[in-house]
C-alpha cells in the first residue's frame, strides 16, 4: 500500500506513486507545518518558488488534518493564481487547463482537506488517473508500505525524468515540483513521464 498525505498542488513524486496503484490518502494524520499538506513548489521566472496555503492556527501541535481551516485574511489565493499565471502562461498547456484550476483561486473553502481533495481530484481527472481511496482514520504503515507522510522527509530516493520546463532556456531542470508544472509542460503526455 502507498500512503499519501493530503497535499496542496501535489508533487510529481506524489502522482508517480499514485499512478502505481494501491494508494490511499490519509486524512487521519496530524497537520505538519512547512509540509506539502499546505505548500507547493512551482518554477517561477526567478527560480523555484513555494506557494503556501494559509491556515488558521498552524502553530497548534497535533491538530488533525480534518480540523485545519483555511485563512483568507492574507489573500493567498490571489497571490498564488498570479504566480501560476506569471510562471506558466507561456507553457504549452496552460491555456488548456487554466479554466479548470482557476476556480480554486476564486472560491473559498472552509477546510484545507476539502480544498486539497477537490483540487487533487481535478488534477487526477486532467491526468487521466483515478482518485485514490481515502482513510478518515490514521493509517499505521507496515514495513512493506510506502509512506510519504513522515514528519521529516530525509532526502527522497525519487528521481524525476527531466522534461522541458517553461524556463529551461535559462534555468537548470528543477526536480519534483508540483504536478501542475509537468501538466502545463507536457499536457496529456504528463502521465507517461511518471
Amino acid at each position: 500500500m502507498i500512503i499519501l498525505p493530503s497535499s496542496y498542488l501535489p508533487s510529481v513524486e506524489w502522482f508517480s506513486h499514485l499512478k502505481k496503484g494501491d494508494a490511499v490518502i490519509d486524512l487521519g494524520e496530524h497537520f505538519i507545518k512547512r509540509s506539502e499538506r499546505n505548500r507547493a513548489r512551482i518554477l517561477s521566472p526567478n527560480g523555484v518558488m513555494d506557494l503556501t496555503a494559509q491556515v488558521v492556527r498552524a502553530n497548534r501541535p497535533r491538530t488533525p488534518m480534518r480540523d485545519m481551516r483555511l485563512d483568507y485574511s492574507k489573500r493567498w489565493q490571489h497571490q498564488h493564481w498570479g504566480a501560476l499565471v506569471a510562471s506558466y502562461k507561456g507553457s504549452p498547456y496552460f491555456d488548456y487547463y487554466a479554466d479548470l484550476i482557476e476556480p480554486f483561486y476564486r472560491r473559498e473553502w472552509k477546510f484545507l482537506v476539502d480544498y486539497n481533495m477537490e483540487l487533487s481530484e481535478v488534477l487526477c481527472r486532467m491526468a487521466g488517473l483515478e482518485m485514490p481511496r481515502v482513510s478518515e482514520t490514521y493509517l499505521t504503515a507496515s514495513d512493506a508500505d510506502i509512506d510519504l507522510r513522515p514528519k521529516q522527509k530525509k532526502g527522497s530516493a525519487f528521481v524525476a525524468e527531466p522534461y522541458i520546463q517553461v524556463f529551461s532556456d535559462r534555468m537548470p531542470f528543477a526536480e519534483n515540483l508540483s504536478f501542475a508544472d509537468l501538466l502545463f509542460a507536457e499536457g496529456p503526455e504528463s502521465i507517461a513521464r511518471l
